[in-house]
């Protein structure tokens, strides 16, 4: 089990001038929650301009809650923080477009990024139909939180979610292993190119690969796989000048057009364009 959150910034565009711009920052939940929950994000700011952030979401549900207006005795997390508005909560399923988000003012966000496949166990139903939808809390059986989550230290926002998710009680099941497992191979592993293929090495039926994913994680293994591949594109493009013909051919692309075209579509910009903005 992972003891400490992800440390990549795959999927966050130009990741510098986020980090720049606000306090971000990522927190594992309680181990009971391990299973199902990648990690918690934090998010605070205090902005002079508006500052847009583009994210290329993972094949993954979020769970968020924001509140605007707030203030601070310090600026590094520990003092004690007030909202001068509500505080608003969402489930946000995959997102299969670029999701754009401007910030003003002040604010915070306390977002769960579950494990793709890992909430179906609170969801308990087809995570498909949550797939491009925000939905605003309370939705289905998923209760409101019985108090602010977006409210003092780290730990104590970090406690609050735990709760949430704790109070929502959700159930082992033995396909969400599966599925959360097998997404995890997928990411992981970037000579994953092909469904058939991997099917084949984990000795599935392609047809129940995708009901598998299409049920547990909202979209099916061919979409996750090109996902993971372009976000790689993606965190490569932020490092420094690349091949483009020869990263097409690693990421199972026929050529270096059908790279460029796919990551125009989930970037918003060219490959070139995205360099040249970040460098």
């Amino acid at each position: 089990m992972r003891q400490r959150p992800r440390g990549d910034s795959r999927g966050i565009l130009d990741p510098g001038r986020l980090l720049r711009e606000v306090r971000f920052r990522r927190h594992l939940p309680a181990e009971s929650l391990r299973p199902w929950v990648e990690h918690y994000w934090l998010i605070d700011w205090a902005l002079s301009a508006p500052f847009e952030q583009r994210i290329v979401p993972h094949p993954a549900v979020n769970v968020v809650f924001r509140r605007d207006g707030d203030s601070t005795e310090d600026g590094h997390g520990t003092g004690t923080r007030t909202g001068t508005g509500p505080e608003t909560g969402e489930v946000a399923g995959v997102g299969r477009t670029l999701f754009r988000i401007t910030l003003t003012g002040t604010g915070r966000v306390c977002g769960v990024q579950f494990r793709p496949g890992g909430f179906h166990p609170f969801w308990r139903r087809s995570v498909a139909e949550l797939t491009g939808r925000r939905l605003p809390l309370p939705v289905g059986r998923l209760a409101p939180p019985d108090g602010p989550v977006c409210a003092g230290t780290d730990d104590e926002r970090r406690r609050a979610l735990d709760a949430v998710l704790i109070g929502w009680a959700p159930e082992p099941d033995p396909a969400v292993e599966e599925a959360v497992r097998l997404a995890e191979a997928i990411r992981t592993d970037r000579t994953v190119l092909r469904v058939d293929h991997f099917a084949e090495r984990h000795d599935l039926p392609v047809r129940r690969l995708q009901r598998l994913f299409t049920e547990y994680v909202g979209v099916g293994p061919k979409w996750v796989i090109r996902r993971y591949r372009l976000q790689e594109a993606v965190e490569q493009a932020a490092g420094g000048p690349l091949n483009w013909a020869g990263l097409a051919a690693d990421l199972g692309y026929s050529d270096q057009a059908h790279l460029v075209r796919d990551f125009t579509a989930v970037a918003g910009v060219s490959p070139a364009a995205y360099a040249r903005s970040v460098h």
